[in-house]
């Protein structure tokens, strides 16, 4: 350990003490999910952390503790959240690893645009007195992102379209072999494009706000009923950092499995090991979740963007192994 050490503890106790208090002032109940699961998640993008258990039966240390809420949700909690460790296997660098923090609710009765004025009222109660405050907000959507800062249309550009572009804006950031690798694939550019050149562009004193994701990358939110291009899904961004993944979440179960059923098409694709279907969460919005939203907040990146770190390490008191 060394001097820093008890300001950053410090910091990150006041900053959960806020989030608390945040939430009791606003009557939602603060519940605690499994860290351990029966099923892995199927998203392509993330990979889960195994464990057994005494009779040798695999069990998995949860991403996020979403699918388990929406099941408290379904029971009839009401609106709830949760401050927890989640776990992702593969994530190591100064901005990921492969332990951390999470805030997580739900509202019932929630639009998209509510969810988002309620997380941005978090993030500025919650850094109120850091060295990096939230105080200017910034909101656009995913097309707007693109055709401001890549000059195209994310809806409708091809892939030899985003393929030019990621060339023409990435230069010797992007290889030749990382070309041949996405096999002119949209999906990848438009990750690669936001990921590595959108996202720098935004104004780094600014919290903003990215909404109306494609319908291809919803993951679990609905579909916008007035454009079904897009789905109601939203980030949020400071200081060059992702601190927030939102949803008005989807409530339809067969939709739901097909979703599922696409991610294991996907991975299958990617020769990555496929997992079954959570049938319990599954089960849970047949029962009937009720019209809500959520959002996702990473405790360790908020610290880090408030706090000027350098590296989400630097949040901590003790190394991560």
């Amino acid at each position: 350990m060394h001097p820093g050490v008890p300001h950053q503890l410090q910091q990150r106790a006041k900053c959960l003490g806020k989030a608390r208090q945040f939430f009791a002032d606003k009557g939602v109940l603060e519940v605690e999910t499994p860290v351990l699961n029966q099923y892995p998640v199927t998203d392509p993008q993330v990979d889960c952390l195994r464990s057994t258990t005494a009779q040798n039966r695999p069990l998995w240390l949860r991403p996020s503790s979403e699918y388990s809420m929406k099941r408290l949700l379904a029971a009839g909690s009401g609106d709830i959240y949760e401050i927890g460790k989640v776990f992702r296997a593969g994530e190591s660098g100064s901005r990921h690893s492969n332990e951390f923090t999470m805030i997580e609710w739900y509202r019932a009765g929630f639009t998209m645009q509510d969810m988002i004025d309620e997380t941005v009222e978090l993030l500025r109660a919650v850094t109120g007195e850091a060295a990096h405050p939230v105080q200017s907000v910034e909101q656009l959507t995913y097309v707007d992102a693109f055709q401001n800062h890549a000059a195209l249309n994310p809806l409708t550009a091809t892939a030899e379209e985003l393929e030019k572009r990621s060339k023409s804006l990435l230069g010797s950031l992007i290889s030749d072999h990382l070309i041949d690798t996405f096999e002119g694939n949209r999906e990848l550019f438009l990750d690669l494009l936001m990921s590595h050149y959108i996202e720098e562009q935004f104004a780094a004193d600014t919290l903003t706000v990215i909404t109306h994701y494609p319908a291809n990358q919803a993951v679990l939110a609905r579909l916008d009923p007035d454009n079904a291009a897009v789905a109601e899904r939203f980030e949020i961004y400071y200081r060059g950092i992702e601190l927030a993944n939102g949803f008005r979440e989807l409530t339809d179960a067969a939709e739901q499995r097909q979703r599922f059923e696409h991610d294991q098409e996907l991975r299958r694709e990617q020769e990555k090991p496929v997992p079954k279907i959570d049938e319990d969460f599954l089960a849970a919005l047949e029962k009937g979740l009720p019209e809500c939203s959520g959002v996702a907040v990473g405790l360790d990146r908020l610290l880090m963007a408030a706090e000027g770190y350098d590296t989400i390490s630097a949040t901590v008191g003790l190394p991560q192994q």
